[in-house]
């Protein structure tokens, strides 16, 4: 995959693969963020957290997760909203006030993914942004992000708004059908690696997760000396 020289970028990718512990975000929702957590999940044998779940319809990320690699290995949500809408709008329709300090990492040593809902800027109450629960957790970030049109601009603007408060990110996931020029360019424009590409999948069989993670070298094998 390609990469960037910047050091960074590199000691949060050390990070992960020393800790195996990440947060993964979105440039946008619906992008793909649940499956690269299943991914990841396999490849490193981890544990799951998805915070905060907006909608429970046709099913929660927490039990999509768990169908994939076993209830035994998912935390249960802090908060589960019912409407399918911003994490502070289905809040506030369902009653309930949502602070940062309700949120700790669950007690767990080893490898742990936690999933972010929607994007980066996504409200979660009056005050705070996903970004800021990102923050709060410590944890080196993963950006799954689109490879079609509209991904450059707003790859770019998540990196920017990482990079602005100087938070680890160790660099992107696409998740589509494959788009060179755009991996290229958000590489090249957003100084960042690219991990690995999740490709369109017709139907998603969790026993090809590992063939795709395997894919994923830096993350797989470490980077390349």
């Amino acid at each position: 995959m390609l990469g960037v020289e910047d050091p960074e970028f590199q000691a949060a990718l050390t990070r992960i693969l020393k800790e195996k512990r990440v947060f993964v975000s979105g440039s946008d929702t619906d992008i793909g963020k649940t499956l690269v957590c299943g991914i990841l999940a396999t490849g490193w044998n981890a544990h799951y957290w998805k915070p905060v779940q907006s909608g429970t319809e046709p099913a929660t990320d927490s039990e999509t997760v768990a169908s994939w690699i076993g209830a035994h290995r998912i935390f249960p949500e802090r908060y589960i909203l019912g409407k399918p809408l911003s994490p502070n709008q289905s809040a506030e329709f369902d009653g309930i006030s949502m602070n940062l300090r309700d949120f700790q990492l669950p007690p767990v040593e080893g490898p742990l993914i936690v999933e972010g809902a929607g994007g980066l800027m996504v409200p979660i109450n009056d005050q705070s942004m996903m970004i800021d629960l990102a923050a709060q957790l410590q944890l080196p970030i993963i950006l799954t992000v689109r490879t079609g049109l509209g991904t450059i601009n707003h790859t770019l603007l998540s990196i920017q708004v990482l990079k602005q408060r100087c938070l680890p990110l160790a660099g992107v996931i696409f998740s589509g059908q494959p788009h060179p020029d755009n991996q290229r360019d958000i590489a090249r424009f957003g100084k960042v690696p690219i991990l690995g590409v999740v490709p369109r999948l017709e139907k998603v069989e969790p026993s090809c997760f590992k063939e795709l993670f395997s894919q994923w070298v830096q993350l797989a094998d470490g980077p390349a000396e």
